[in-house]
């Protein structure tokens, strides 16, 4: 992932065991290295990725921040590289229990606490591992959100997402194609960040990797975990002792400048930077992405 290129990014791919799944993850420091003085004194960003993507969405901010930080990224199970078990009923809970997985395999090697910078459906798995606290194996020193659900009343699902989670969710994802796909992610992005023609081949075959596309409907559980668990995850944002910080894409139908008003007024102590783009804010505008992480953590 230092580079842009999938290749790269399949190429550099570890896997790591969570009970019978196999779930992908990226390290940009070999582990086994990291108790030298100078290496285990690097900051750790641990990056959520959305929905239906992985975390090659987070190629920018990686290649800038190689250098300076140890970054650390997984793709969630059912997502990207990892495996997709099908049937499966796939949950917000099971994919933070896998985070905590990740989380302790770098405790193993000394890490102590971590930055965590999470977008869409990552943002719920954020919300999640700051409702469990204490309990995690790293301290949670900053989490950093990007355009998502973070108030279920206020997020706005496409049609789309709509029919894939309704009862007929496995036929639309039967009949899905890059051509839809790209219809989709052209609503989302700002009118004038469009994605690229690569960016969408890129995510399609992220998607059909290990017959991908059947598991979509059944990933789409995560809308109605974030209305049972609104309240909690609202709670987290007010209780949390890490710092906060929201890079929004105020373009976003989805989750925009609405989301952005709301989380300003819940915790307004927390740092907030308004992008005019899309939902992507991370591939539409990545250097002022990476300028904001920068300034969330000092």
């Amino acid at each position: 992932m230092p580079h842009i290129s999938l290749t790269d990014y399949t190429k550099d791919a570890q896997f790591l065991q969570v009970e019978e799944y196999y779930v992908a993850y990226w390290s940009s420091l070999a582990l086994e290295s990291i108790d030298s003085g100078k290496i285990a004194k690097r900051p750790v960003v641990l990056f959520l990725h959305g929905f239906p993507s992985a975390s090659y969405d987070w190629h920018h901010q990686w290649a800038a921040l190689n250098a300076t930080h140890h970054c650390v990224a997984l793709d969630f199970l059912g997502f990207g590289l990892s495996d997709k078990p099908h049937p499966q009923r796939y949950s917000l809970q099971q994919q933070t229990d896998i985070v905590v997985a990740v989380m302790q395999h770098l405790q193993g090697y000394g890490i102590a606490q971590c930055a965590v910078v999470a977008h869409d459906y990552g943002v719920s798995v954020g919300q999640e591992l700051l409702a469990r606290g204490t309990e995690l194996p790293l301290h949670i020193h900053s989490m950093t959100f990007l355009n998502g659900g973070l108030f279920a009343h206020l997020h706005r699902p496409l049609l789309t997402q709509k029919l894939l989670h309704s009862k007929l969710g496995w036929l639309v994802a039967k009949c899905m194609s890059k051509r839809t796909l790209a219809a989709s992610f052209a609503k989302i992005f700002g009118p004038n960040t469009p994605p690229s023609a690569q960016l969408i081949d890129d995510l399609w075959q992220l998607l059909n990797t290990h017959d991908g596309r059947r598991v979509i409907p059944s990933l789409l559980r995560y809308l109605d975990e974030r209305h049972q668990y609104a309240q909690r995850w609202r709670d987290a944002l007010v209780m949390t002792h890490s710092q906060l910080a929201f890079i929004n894409g105020v373009r976003d139908p989805i989750s925009g400048q609405h989301m952005l008003d709301e989380f300003s007024r819940v915790v307004p102590h927390a740092k907030t930077f308004a992008l005019d783009v899309g939902h992507y804010p991370q591939l539409e505008a990545p250097e002022a992405v990476t300028k904001a992480l920068l300034e969330c953590w000092t």
